[in-house]
């Protein structure tokens, strides 16, 4: 039905939201099988022609969990990035939360102190970043997010930028996009010489720092 609708719309940009890999676990909090689901995504953005995008419960799923200590999560077995971005960057909506898994229902909260490692990794990364209303009106996080859109912009990411993963351990991640931008998140500081001397900071916050090519 989505593709025949689709087909007879033709809308500029239509997004998906499917929860039907999720559910919740014995003890109440709700969980997912990774790899089912970004596959069960991959299908439906192929059986609707890849007409439309979804949202990357994937990525969300792997990168909040990332976030505590376990930044390693943050690379599949064939290098690339774990969620649906890592397989069809182009038709994955990145985000970190949403009416539904944060705001008042609190369904599948990202860790709220690390919201900006969040936005670090999907505002720099290959996917179509969707920015939560709450976390810029609500949380006074508009200046930080508004710097890293304005770096993605300014170096021309986009949804399909490459994206090549240099660090990937349990308190440092640090990935290259386009070779324009390197994006680390984590509370590691000292990241050695992964960064080239030719590239200068841009932003940087609460264990998340971007850097540009000069």
């Amino acid at each position: 039905m989505a593709k025949i609708y689709l087909e007879k719309t033709v809308p500029s940009f239509a997004v998906a939201e499917i929860w039907s890999s999720l559910a919740y676990d014995g003890d109440g909090k709700l969980s997912y099988n990774q790899d089912g689901n970004r596959q069960e995504l991959v299908n439906w953005v192929n059986g609707v022609g890849g007409k439309a995008t979804a949202f990357d419960f994937t990525t969300k799923g792997i990168l909040q969990a990332a976030v505590e200590g376990e930044l390693w999560r943050l690379i599949d077995v064939n290098g690339k990035a774990p969620g649906l971005i890592g397989w069809l960057p182009g038709n994955a909506v990145t985000f970190v939360d949403n009416h539904d898994t944060g705001s008042t229902q609190k369904i599948w909260p990202f860790p709220s102190d690390k919201v900006m490692q969040g936005y670090a990794y999907i505002v720099t990364h290959p996917g179509i970043p969707s920015i939560f209303y709450d976390h810029i009106f609500l949380w006074g996080l508009k200046d930080e997010i508004s710097k890293l859109a304005a770096i993605r912009t300014r170096n021309g990411i986009n949804p399909s930028s490459n994206l090549r993963i240099i660090a990937h351990d349990s308190d440092l991640y640090v990935a290259a996009i386009d070779e324009k931008i390197i994006a680390k998140i984590g509370s590691r500081y000292d990241v050695g010489n992964l960064v080239p001397s030719n590239f200068k900071l841009a932003t940087s916050g609460n264990n998340y720092a971007v850097w540009e090519k000069m």
